[in-house]
């Protein structure tokens, strides 16, 4: 659109607005009605680790939402002339799952207790035996139960129990609703009824019967909505809270705020069945949709769901390219002792670029990137770890070549269960840091997965224009439109991304890495016990 065309656009309300809360940047992305990014605005923030707890206060929160607010809007102004005053639909995301309760008055009962908290195990341990559903401990329900479990006092006086994007939905609408999605990081969803496990729900108000508590879990949990569902209206204070400059107009409709994942997949084109999506950077998860339901329960393996309610396979590990970060770093460092001045992102692409020439295998070499635990190879921390026999070929190539295959060697050990489950995949979205380096990371990705990947440009924009997405699909579908074909038709159409098979010699490669990371599990393990300084 030319800039004038998009000026009218913005005057009429003929856009959609995202706004994400990342672990670390909060962003707001306004698109036309072509789907395009036409404003942006960021506010970096950091989570604090108070009393035990990894938190985000209240006050934290409102200044992130309202600045990157502000900084769209002033971006609005700046490139059409325009002031913001009016918009077509709004979509908040946010990470997913955690423990946000609240009193009758609408008031925090306890900091903010983040996805990244591992204080629930007993929680998550009962709960997966009760339900025969695996309950992870980041999840919401493993929060609240846990605090049960502790005899905390505020349990008594819950009356709404929310994430993050559900809390600020919640104050800039009066609605006590929340995306599928991240309902599934909330409490096990039933993807034929779109709606909590009403078994599940039973068992759980049984469970506690005994505390003599005066809710019942249906009463605290919020209304689960799907994508394109209307989720209430922008209040005269809701949009006092977000624009404070008094500007924007109440009335805007909202569509059902959704967790990352969700927003994720909507950014990747992958919320259709054998379609998943990677990302891949300080941790990485894959999220797969499934065909069917898996046989069992697996400790490894999240299920939640696409915006729309389809099941989700989900496999999270903790670390990815960190270590891998660490050692770029360090070569960073020894160029600069040796008067060298470089570029980051040129070191990152020349060694990314020399891992290629590397053997297929390694050359013999071994690496554990564990800078914290990893639940998917039962390590409750970790310890970075690089090991070779006098026999291995070390050498530039190789040894960067095997700091990006064990950054996924986690992972795998994960998708091999979904695989050995019979799940199919015609194709996995990647984005991330790791595809940040044109087909180096996409490379190795196809061969641990066996499967093509794609890495689409768009897939850069981020979640937040992955929300803005779903604010355009609740008001400019047709009557009917699945979302998987709103995407494909109306949104990716013209992007098919770059696509790359997996290269036979590459997977037996890694297939031989694979084998020596599973038998080296056991000198990880002995790092751990044995280095505690």
């Amino acid at each position: 659109m030319k800039e004038n065309t998009i000026a009218a656009a913005i005057r009429e309300g003929k856009t959609a607005l995202g706004i994400e809360l990342g672990s670390t940047r909060i962003k707001a992305v306004l698109v036309d009605e072509e789907h395009n990014p036409i404003a942006s605005g960021s506010h970096d923030w950091e989570n604090r680790y108070v009393d035990g707890i990894w938190t985000y206060s209240i006050p934290d929160i409102w200044e992130g939402v309202q600045d990157s607010y502000r900084k769209m809007a002033e971006d609005v102004k700046m490139r059409y002339g325009e002031t913001l005053t009016t918009i077509g639909a709004i979509c908040f995301s946010a990470m997913m799952h955690g423990y946000m309760a609240f009193d009758k008055e609408g008031d925090i009962l306890v900091p903010f207790r983040t996805w990244r908290n591992t204080m629930t195990e007993e929680a998550s341990e009962k709960l997966t035996r009760l339900f025969s559903y695996h309950i992870p401990q980041r999840w919401s329900i493993a929060h609240l139960y846990q605090a049960i479990l502790n005899k905390e006092e505020h349990v008594s006086r819950i009356d709404y129990l929310i994430t993050l994007e559900g809390y600020v939905h919640w104050k800039l609408t009066g609605k006590r609703v929340l995306g599928i999605g991240d309902c599934a990081g909330m409490f096990p969803v039933d993807s034929s009824t779109k709606d909590f496990y009403e078994r599940m729900t039973v068992q759980f108000d049984e469970l506690i019967a005994s505390e003599g508590l005066p809710w019942k879990l249906r009463d605290i949990l919020p209304t689960v909505l799907t994508a394109g569902e209307a989720a209430g209206t922008l209040t005269g204070e809701g949009a006092a809270l977000l624009d404070v400059s008094g500007n924007l107009k109440p009335g805007i409709p909202l569509c059902p705020p959704e967790g990352d994942a969700g927003t994720g997949m909507t950014a990747t084109n992958s919320v259709a069945r054998r379609t998943g999506n990677v990302s891949a950077g300080t941790s990485v998860f894959a999220m797969v949709v499934l065909e069917k339901e898996l046989s069992r329960v697996y400790p490894e393996i999240d299920l939640v769901t696409t915006p729309a309610g389809d099941s989700v396979a989900m496999v999270h590990c903790n670390n990815c390219t960190s270590d891998l970060n660490a050692w770029v770093s360090l070569f960073e460092e020894f160029a600069g002792a040796m008067g060298m001045k470089t570029d980051k992102n040129s070191l990152f692409s020349a060694l990314y670029q020399k891992a290629l020439e590397g053997d297929k295998d390694c050359g013999g070499l071994l690496s554990y990137g564990y800078l914290s635990g990893e639940h998917i190879t039962h390590f409750e921390e970790g310890r970075p770890l690089f090991v070779r026999t006098p026999e291995s070929r070390f050498n530039l190539a190789n040894f960067m070549r095997v700091h990006l295959y064990t950054a996924l060697g986690a992972l795998k050990t994960g998708m091999d269960i979904l695989f050995e489950e019979d799940v199919r995949l015609d194709v996995l979205l990647g984005h991330g840091g790791l595809f940040k380096t044109k087909g180096v990371g996409q490379r190795i990705m196809a061969a641990a997965m066996g499967v093509p990947v794609s890495v689409m440009e768009t897939a850069g924009e981020g979640g937040a224009w992955g929300a803005a997405l779903l604010a355009s699909y609740m008001i400019w579908k047709q009557d009917g439109e699945a979302l998987d074909h709103y995407l494909a038709e109306k949104v990716f159409k013209a992007e098919a991304g770059t696509r790359m098979e997996p290269d036979p010699e590459d997977e037996i490669g890694f297939a031989a890495f694979m084998e020596r990371y599973r038998t080296g599990l056991s000198i990880e393990r002995a790092a751990v016990d044995s280095l505690n300084c």
